[in-house]
């Protein structure tokens, strides 16, 4: 027998919940060509993983690698934590479907988020602040992908085969909805509906993965249950993703709207960074369940998140699809009475990313207005201005301590639950979960706390989200699969990016395959950008 690749002397986790087993595995092209004992069997390219875990690759089920996919230093972060997919296009916000005038929007209102894509193959991140392989600190290559008008097809086509990653795309409802309707706060009109409709089903056509919204930005937050289950009815079994309208002790709401739109659509439904109090969230959970919803979430492991600073300051009278009008608000006083009531939320704040006020980043608002002289309502002024909305912070939870981490700790092992990081990687400070998620799900979370066996964390990280994202060929390992590999130490496999340090490499994931090709060989990226862009 004579292959491409052969795997030899690991212990394999198949993906389908079976533990461990003595196996090698054997590529051929860019599939599994044979799992068990292969003695005797010869190949142009022999990986020795005794002592070692081989796993299917990891899913990524909510990453914002849209822009910044193309940095080198993102696919060296991604791949030494075994995560061989990301699933982009989340909260509703990405670069297609739209026109020139849309994705200008979506580059500027979620920069802070997904980066930006700019025609002459760069990215308006900001510069190179750390340096060094792995930085992956806003400059580097990025794409050519244009200004638009860009379709779901053109997006895809500009990832196939460009990075040493897989990427999947949801068709994001705010983006479609502003390539229709603009900022407009107001219901959807029929004649609206339907011109959405026609970009959710050309984007289905064109192999997006699903349909996601972002309910606390604009200008999905504006749109009604009704308008989202009307867009949900093409997906034929491909999920709604999520960003809901509230979290924490008011998920209930969320979970109501999630609840009525699966009801009206019959679409399967997966919320996204389904994080708060477990008391709160599990009812949902299983209510949703027990009326015949077809439910998944994710979750990363980690108290604190990571967003627009917008988001989470300005109150729904400020129009932040209107970065002019908001900003002209914000400089007038119009809020002079609302920045008082945030007086608790400054000291939670930490600035992750502030074109042209680098020196804030890492810094929380609290402490960058005392180094600037001002009040920390004053800071956070001058923040959104003259970034002109684009600013981002990592934001701690109030319920941070010991009841946050055992709500974690519980989510994540609910049969329903599939990882994602949520992973931003703009900006000089941002949260670690870009660098450090899915280690941290094998080396604290099976490893150290046994919240799962090394089979039960395979099919949360790999089958089970492939499978719901229609990648029938990826999340196991068995003949005819598409050969994405991940082999690793199970006594050293581990997170080492802080709140401190965020850009920190996680460590005992050495070798990875993606589509049969060794992309991650002794740690190191070899080069190779076999990502296929995935259609379902």
């Amino acid at each position: 027998m004579s292959f491409d690749v052969v795997i030899s002397g690991g212990r394999v986790l198949d993906g389908s919940g079976a533990p461990p087993y003595r196996a090698d595995v054997a590529i051929e092209g860019d599939r599994v060509a044979a799992v068990g004992r292969l003695d005797g069997a010869t190949a142009g390219s022999v990986i020795d993983a005794t002592g070692r875990l081989v796993a299917p690759g990891f899913v990524d089920c909510h990453s914002h690698g849209d822009a910044v996919v193309f940095d080198p230093g993102v696919q060296l972060a991604a791949l030494r934590q075994g995560v061989t997919t990301f699933v982009m296009g989340q909260d509703g916000l990405s670069y297609a479907p739209g026109s020139a005038e849309t994705v200008a929007y979506v580059s500027r209102y979620f920069a802070a988020v997904n980066g930006e894509l700019k025609r002459d193959g760069g990215r308006d991140g900001g510069p190179e602040r750390d340096g060094g392989p792995g930085s992956a600190a806003g400059g580097g290559p990025v794409s050519d992908l244009g200004e638009g008008p860009l379709s779901v097809g053109e997006l895809l086509d500009g990832y196939d085969r460009a990075v040493a990653l897989n990427t999947a795309y949801l068709l994001p409802h705010g983006t479609i909805r502003y390539d229709v309707m603009g900022p407009s706060p107001d219901p959807a009109s029929p004649a609206d509906l339907a011109g959405m409709l026609r970009h959710v089903e050309r984007g289905l056509s064109e192999g997006a993965a699903g349909l996601s919204s972002g309910l606390e930005y604009l200008p999905g937050g504006y749109a009604t249950a009704e308008e989202l289950a009307a867009l949900c009815a093409p997906l034929g079994g491909l999920p709604y993703v999520t960003h809901m309208r509230a979290y924490g002790d008011r998920a209930g709401v969320g979970m109501a709207e999630v609840v009525d739109i699966a009801g009206r659509s019959g679409a399967a439904v997966h919320v996204s960074h389904l994080h708060g109090p477990a008391d709160v969230l599990m009812p949902l959970v299983e209510e949703a369940l027990g009326k015949g919803v077809d439910l998944t979430f994710d979750t990363y492991p980690y108290l604190r998140g990571n967003t627009i600073l917008a988001m989470i300051v300005l109150p729904p009278s400020v129009p932040g699809a209107e970065p002019g009008r908001a900003v002209e608000m914000i400089g007038s006083g119009a809020l002079d009475d609302w920045w008082p009531t945030l007086a608790s939320t400054w000291p939670r704040l930490t600035v992750s990313h502030a074109p042209g006020l680098e020196w804030a980043e890492g810094l929380t608002i609290t402490e960058a207005a005392g180094r600037a002289g001002t009040d920390p309502a004053a800071f956070c002024r001058r923040l959104l201005t003259e970034t002109n909305l684009e600013a981002g912070v990592v934001s701690a939870r109030p319920d941070e301590g010991p009841l946050g981490e055992e709500s974690v700790r519980r989510m994540l092992r609910h049969p329903s639950h599939t990882g994602g990081s949520d992973a931003i990687y703009v900006g000089g400070h941002p949260h670690p979960r870009g660098f450090g998620a899915f280690a941290r799900f094998l080396g604290r979370h099976v490893r150290e706390l046994g919240d799962w066996t090394w089979e039960q964390a395979v099919t949360h990280l790999s089958s089970h989200p492939a499978r719901r994202f229609g990648l029938t060929d990826r999340g196991l390992l068995r003949r005819g699969f598409a050969a994405d590999v991940v082999v690793f130490d199970p006594d050293v496999v581990g997170d080492l990016a802080t709140y401190q340090e965020p850009r920190t490499l996680a460590e005992g994931v050495d070798d990875v395959l993606v589509s049969g090709v060794r992309v991650l060989a002794g740690g190191e990226l070899t080069g190779a950008t076999p990502g296929r862009a995935l259609r379902p």
